[in-house]
């Protein structure tokens, strides 16, 4: 099984410890997004000495602050690490009051352009800005690598816009709550070549009030094959199928 998206540095999780747990789940697979260029350093480092763990390089839409040019350059030569299969996780988030809408935009166009340059997929954030979201990945379309919509939240209605522009879509912990209709009908109708897993952990655990760790990943899986009426083998095998597809530096 794989986790397309958590988040290892300054989570506070115990080493070698955790990953033993989630080996032990049978998580085989872990990548971790980053949301500043030094939690990207770190998750390169991690990813050097865990076999299984590999890392996207980016800056969220919240740790803008000393965003411009070096940290596009810091960023191109984080990604020539053979771990980083990536640029994520990357995008807007409009949650906020008085959000810098402009900058957002602007960081999240660089970013887009440098994972064109690339050749390497993206992980997009993106809460409360959806059409600007769809409005810049569509200045884009055909010319990105892939694209993974990380915890999609817009709900089914919006879900086939994004898959015009071919986009793959990850479910979490979410999913699991007794009051998650829009999350729900949105896995139930994404198609199963374009549906992944993930935990956004330490973030949005499946059980309420815990921390989440990629060891819950069975969970989200199996909770993702009752949704859709499949068996966990169909779902296992087509989530394994489409992250291979998307994450091509994947070995």
């Amino acid at each position: 099984m794989i986790d397309v998206h958590a988040h290892f540095a300054d989570e506070g999780y115990a080493f070698p410890a955790e990953w033993e747990r989630i080996k032990a789940a049978g998580v085989g697979t872990v990548i971790l997004a980053s949301d500043t260029l030094r939690h990207a350093a770190w998750h390169a480092a991690f990813c050097r000495m865990h076999r299984g763990a590999y890392f996207t390089a980016g800056v969220h839409p919240s740790e803008l602050r000393a965003f411009g040019r070096e940290t596009v350059e810091a960023l191109r030569e984080r990604a020539a690490d053979g771990a980083c299969v990536g640029i994520g996780e990357i995008g807007l988030d409009y949650h906020y009051p008085d959000p810098d809408k402009a900058a957002q935009r602007a960081a999240f166009e660089a970013q887009l352009a440098l994972a064109e340059e690339l050749s390497l997929p993206v992980e997009v954030h993106s809460r409360d800005a959806c059409s600007d979201t769809l409005a810049l990945l569509r200045e884009h379309q055909g010319r990105l690598t892939g694209v993974l919509m990380h915890c999609y939240s817009y709900g089914a209605e919006n879900l086939p816009a994004f898959l015009e522009l071919g986009a793959y879509f990850s479910f979490g912990g979410v999913v699991c709550f007794k009051n998650a209709r829009r999350a729900t009908e949105a896995a139930w109708l994404c198609p199963m070549d374009r549906i992944l897993s993930e935990t956004d952990s330490p973030y949005l655990s499946p059980f309420r009030g815990e921390k989440n760790t990629p060891a819950n990943i069975p969970v989200i899986v199996e909770k993702l094959a009752e949704i859709k009426g499949v068996s966990l083998l169909e779902m296992e095998e087509a989530i394994g199928g489409n992250a291979a597809r998307l994450f091509s530096k994947l070995q």
